[in-house]
């Protein structure tokens, strides 16, 4: 490979690497938009979703989220303090607690995901179609499974 080459390359995975970080940013700062409404932030809709259908240990929800255990444990807190998620216990361990939405928890996701349905709708009709919108997340996924694959750490 040659030295042009190279530095293409690094340029266009530098590219890459600032548009999706811009593009984590607008999701979140959109989510946290519709999520506010109902007392909720992106980050605290993201794990109440997480455990809204399964309960978890704050561990395992931090590895399907990617983030650490610290976090996912502050966010816990908080969604178990505004009632909208619970601790159970754990067969399989007796100190890490299981994380389960509430009913009114799965009340406020359900009323947020029918927000983001009428976002995704706008979205796809901005990027020309369901069709593009899934070539594009195809796209995302084997980016990130690329860099699984090259020991980051993360999880496609």
């Amino acid at each position: 490979m040659t030295r042009t080459s190279e530095s293409g390359e690094a340029e266009a995975f530098s590219r890459a690497a600032v548009a999706v970080f811009r593009l984590n940013g607008r999701f979140t700062a959109a989510v946290d938009r519709l999520a506010l409404s109902f007392g909720l932030s992106a980050a605290r809709w993201q794990v109440l979703s997480t455990v809204t259908d399964e309960s978890l240990s704050v561990s395992e929800v931090a590895r399907r989220v990617g983030t650490t255990r610290q976090s996912v444990q502050r966010i816990a807190d908080l969604l178990v303090s505004q009632g909208l998620a619970v601790y159970l216990d754990n067969p399989a361990h007796r100190r890490a607690k299981l994380l389960a939405a509430t009913e009114r928890g799965a009340a406020a996701k359900r009323e947020i995901d029918s927000c983001l349905a009428e976002l995704a709708r706008h979205l796809c009709e901005s990027l020309g179609g369901e069709a593009e919108v899934h070539r594009t997340a195809e796209i995302i996924r084997g980016l990130s499974g690329a860099l699984a694959s090259v020991g980051t750490g993360d999880s496609p």
